[in-house]
């Protein structure tokens, strides 16, 4: 039987990229975004390339408990199983600590860490209850482990995804269940790092023109973080071949953080 995935945030940019890369690796995909139409679209596509039945789309909020745990139950009557659970919902606001807003931190924390919480947790019970072990994958970041200038809300939250990651790791090896998080580089070309990039320019006093080049030059190997990147590492720690690995942080920033 194929093993099945739920990728939270899979209804555009990076976590539709991770559905297509892992429905191509031959996994059933449960598509779960905020958006349920492009949750929906994401699943239609998969089904179109690699046949009926192979994704389903489904509308959940990360951050509300009953819609994680409606979320995780639809999975369990279309799929009957979770193999592979990605957390790659995410949210960013820049501003300095001094005028940092109260909504945006506590935005922050919902999305990026409360979330992640509820869905492993509720993953993780059908993982247990199936007993063929399982992989949990939070999709993080650089900001996860060295601060982040005018990020105060994202960079604590992803600390603070590094500390559940271990926890979820020691409560759930003696199921078998693995779990980590990915400490991405910067994404540039992605919606959410476009987005900033008036504001990263204000913070550096350049040109937004001159942003990208800024942050290239940061890196070791002189590139960005490219999707293709984070799915070839996914898919690694996904797999029997990192059966043996289980709380970890792994690095996938061109050499920018080294620890």
């Amino acid at each position: 039987m194929c093993k099945t995935a739920l990728v939270v945030g899979g209804g555009q940019t990076l976590g539709a990229f991770l559905c297509e890369g892992l429905a191509a690796d031959g996994y059933r995909v449960a598509v779960a975004d905020l958006n349920g139409d492009n949750a929906q679209q994401i699943a239609d596509k998969i089904n179109q390339t690699y046949g009926e039945g192979m994704a389903f789309g489904i509308a959940a909020d990360a951050t509300d408990e009953m819609s994680v745990i409606n979320m995780t139950k639809s999975v369990d009557e279309v799929f009957g199983r979770i193999d592979l659970m990605v957390y790659s919902a995410g949210t960013a606001t820049a501003a300095k600590i001094d005028t940092f807003p109260m909504d945006a931190w506590q935005r922050s924390l919902s999305v990026n860490l409360t979330g992640y919480f509820l869905c492993a947790r509720e993953a993780s019970k059908i993982m247990i209850r199936e007993n063929r072990g399982g992989r949990i994958i939070q999709i993080n970041s650089k900001s996860g482990k060295v601060g982040s200038k005018h990020n105060s809300g994202y960079s604590a939250a992803k600390f603070g995804g590094v500390g559940l990651t271990q926890s979820l790791a020691l409560d759930l090896a003696e199921h078998k269940i693995t779990v980590h998080s990915l400490m991405l580089g910067n994404l540039l070309q992605s919606p959410m790092f476009q987005s900033l990039k008036p504001q990263y320019a204000k913070k550096l006093g350049v040109s937004e023109e001159e942003v990208e080049q800024i942050y290239i030059d940061k890196v070791p190997l002189k590139a960005g973080c490219d999707y293709q990147d984070v799915l070839n590492v996914l898919k690694f720690y996904a797999s029997e071949q990192a059966a043996y690995c289980t709380g970890q942080s792994i690095n996938i920033t061109g050499g920018q953080v080294m620890f």
